[in-house]
């Protein structure tokens, strides 16, 4: 598995401490297809992994007590990330270590957040996503690739992708992942909006509105035409309907960037893709300028996690 860091197996020496990269995700086309009888919805979306903004995750061994603790470090004024068993990187510790047969054991998680929550960029699921790896290294337990893409499918529909990274089609609630031969450094500015959107929400409200497919499309990165053509998100009409605030942002943003912006997963970030990655650094600056928001220029990346003990 790509992200899985450093070769596993045989190690002998118990860590004390492993630290976990999470990389946020890109739904670069994301088709509704329907709402399935469980309550989710299936997908077709390529996805990619982002380098910035980031998440870190350290993963300390604890002699008591047992179970997973959380402290979530970084927190925006306004942002609700839960520091309890609704986090999902504690979800997905603890789901590990269950099934691992290791509950009686101490772990702490220390999450260093910069992946906006309610930002449609997938935090929490990267934070899941590095949270099953890293207590997978402390531990050392004896879980493979395909035990972890399991437990990942339980945590939540995108931490699969989350915990292979790169790029790839996610299809059925996101469980199913289809790598992609597509290029790295793809480049994008992130423009974040100062309100968030809940990814429940934006689902419920696409259901009322009888399920809409969006019409408007952006055109795919030179570099991925042979992977797709034009980039497109059903969850568009939603997300605006949910939060009209949303239509002047991203006319403000594709004003400022002059090329046009795609919602970021559910929302509320706008991404614009940029054919020239040296003119990320001045169209950051421009953007931030005159929106007067977060600005991120990233690029995509071969991996959902890094690991360093």
């Amino acid at each position: 598995m790509g992200c899985a860091g450093p070769e596993r197996g045989g190690r002998g020496v118990r860590l004390a401490r492993v630290r976990a990269t999470a990389y946020p995700k890109l739904n670069l086309s994301l088709r509704v297809l329907r709402r399935r009888p469980d309550g989710y919805h299936d997908l077709e979306s390529l996805v990619v992994s982002l380098g910035q903004p980031h998440d870190v995750l350290e993963a300390f061994a604890v002699p008591a007590p047992g179970g997973v603790r959380v402290e979530v470090v970084g927190v925006e004024v306004g942002e609700q990330v839960p520091a309890d068993h609704r986090n999902l990187a504690f979800i997905a510790a603890e789901k590990l270590m269950v099934r691992a047969g290791r509950s009686g054991h101490g772990v702490r998680l220390v999450l260093r957040k910069h992946i906006p929550a309610g930002g449609g960029l997938g935090g929490g699921s990267a934070d899941a996503a590095a949270a099953l790896l890293a207590v997978r290294e402390l531990l050392d337990v004896d879980i493979d690739d395909a035990g972890v893409m399991e437990l990942a499918a339980e945590v939540g529909s995108d931490v699969p992708f989350c915990v292979r990274g790169g790029a790839a089609w996610m299809r059925g609630r996101g469980e199913i992942i289809e790598p992609v031969a597509a290029p790295a450094g793809l480049a994008f500015v992130v423009a974040i909006p100062p309100f968030r959107l809940s990814t429940p929400d934006v689902y419920r409200a696409w259901d009322k509105l009888g399920g809409p497919v969006s019409e408007r499309v952006v055109p795919a990165p030179r570099r991925l035409s042979h992977v797709i053509s034009e980039l497109v998100n059903d969850l568009e009409p939603a997300a605006e309907a949910l939060e009209p605030r949303l239509r002047e942002f991203r006319a403000a943003l594709e004003s400022a960037a002059g090329a046009p912006a795609l919602l970021a997963g559910s929302g509320s970030a706008y991404v614009v893709p940029i054919a020239d990655t040296r003119r990320l650094p001045a169209l950051v600056d421009e953007v931030g300028r005159r929106l007067r928001v977060p600005v991120v220029g990233t690029t995509s990346v071969t991996r959902g996690v890094r690991l360093a003990s």
